[in-house]
């Protein structure tokens, strides 16, 4: 008979697995063979006599070890392990909650008079009298889950928000200005933007060179907020300037003006908006025209997937927008058929989304004609292709019974 292989006593698979099955423990043990290279496998429960006893080579003994894992069984040892590593992330999550506590406590300082409050977030207010403070909408509805960008703001975060059109990527960064009265600057990336619309160029005027500075620098100098909207169809020379300005603190360089450097003001703030960005890249196809782009870029902006208010919600803004004359079943029938039609063109069965504001105006128009068909001429129908516009039809009439 041959003697077992001393080097073979301290094998890694040699050993007992268990696991509990609530009245007793099931085990197997595995131990070195008589005979070269295999090994001896047992199987039982409690302390029962084993009811297994075979002998297998190496390959088998591992693929019944990755049986016996995903079954349950562990080592004695490696369940301790295993329990000491679930404590050990319990701790962290019961240490993260209250670290994020104390953060939340520290940002619920009590109003000054040169603080706004959106939500649970104090926001410094800017010049009451800047005519580039967008109008206040009293009856927008600042979702619980907007509170993370409104801290990002009041922290200087770069925030890019993403999603479909429609949306509210940019009313929402309007509507917090609004409420803490800062001025703000848009520019869309609509293909027609230039270099010098974005950073400035040099005019003759009078007889007179003068430079002209663009929104960038403006913003950067006045403390405004600037929004770059649809940054996805940007050139690539004005992401470039981006760039170092996205940078903490970061300067802007212009070369144009003899190397000027223009330092940002404190209450400046930089957003963009993409429709086929990051989360939202596979829908590029949607939006004819949009660049890739590029993860280094990316990381230096908070970036957030902006999706459509829910029935619910966009319930609630209906009521609050038109008051009395309309009840809540009307608004929820709207916010239905809003939801339907987006629904469609997740699907690419309608090629145009419907946004809050279609709704708003479609209901506006109802509430004056009495006659839905009608108001949803103009609010709608015109504003999309014959299909689209028939597919809407259908999803209208399913919700709502018209006099024929």
């Amino acid at each position: 008979m041959n003697a077992p292989d001393p080097n073979l006593q301290t094998d890694l698979h040699v050993g007992r697995y268990e696991r509990s099955t609530g009245t007793s423990t099931e085990w197997w043990n595995v131990t070195v063979s008589d005979r070269p290279q295999m090994y001896r496998i047992e199987h039982g429960r409690g302390d029962d006599p084993a009811n297994i006893d075979t002998v297998v080579d190496l390959e088998n003994l591992k693929s019944k070890l990755q049986k016996w894992h995903r079954e349950g069984f562990c080592r004695p040892g490696d369940a301790a392990l295993i329990a000491s590593k679930m404590a050990g992330g319990a701790g962290f999550i019961a240490e993260l909650r209250r670290t994020a506590a104390l953060a939340a406590d520290r940002a619920l300082t009590a109003p000054t008079a040169n603080s706004a409050i959106i939500g649970t977030v104090h926001i410094p207010t800017g010049q009451a009298d800047d005519a580039l403070v967008p109008r206040l909408n009293p009856a927008y509805l600042f979702p619980e889950r907007f509170g993370d960008i409104v801290r990002d703001i009041v922290e200087n975060r770069r925030v890019m928000l993403i999603g479909h059109t429609g949306t509210g990527k940019t009313s929402l960064i309007e509507q917090v200005a609004a409420r803490s009265q800062h001025g703000v600057l848009r520019v869309n990336m609509n293909g027609q933007t230039t270099i010098g619309d974005f950073v400035g160029f040099w005019t003759v005027k009078g007889g007179e060179t003068l430079w002209v500075d663009g929104v960038l620098p403006t913003a950067m100098r006045h403390g405004l907020w600037l929004v770059v909207d649809e940054i996805d169809f940007a050139e690539p020379s004005i992401l470039a300037v981006l760039t170092a300005v996205l940078e903490p603190h970061g300067r802007l360089l212009l070369k144009e003006k003899g190397n000027e450097i223009v330092p940002p003001h404190p209450s400046f703030r930089l957003f963009a908006t993409a429709n086929a960005v990051g989360a939202m890249s596979a829908y590029r196809h949607l939006y004819q025209g949009a660049n890739l782009m590029n993860e280094a870029f990316l990381d230096r902006w908070r970036v957030y997937l902006m999706d459509y208010l829910s029935p619910d919600e966009e319930a609630e803004v209906l009521v609050r927008t038109l008051g009395g004359r309309i009840s809540q079943s009307m608004a929820d029938t709207l916010a239905a058929i809003a939801a339907d039609c987006r629904a469609a063109f997740a699907r690419e069965d309608l090629a145009s989304a419907f946004s809050t504001r279609r709704l708003l105006d479609w209901a506006e128009l109802m509430l004056r004609s009495g006659d839905p068909e009608r108001a949803a001429g103009p609010a709608i129908y015109a504003k999309v292709s014959a299909e689209d516009a028939a597919l809407i039809r259908s999803i209208i009439r399913h919700h709502i019974a018209f006099d024929e």
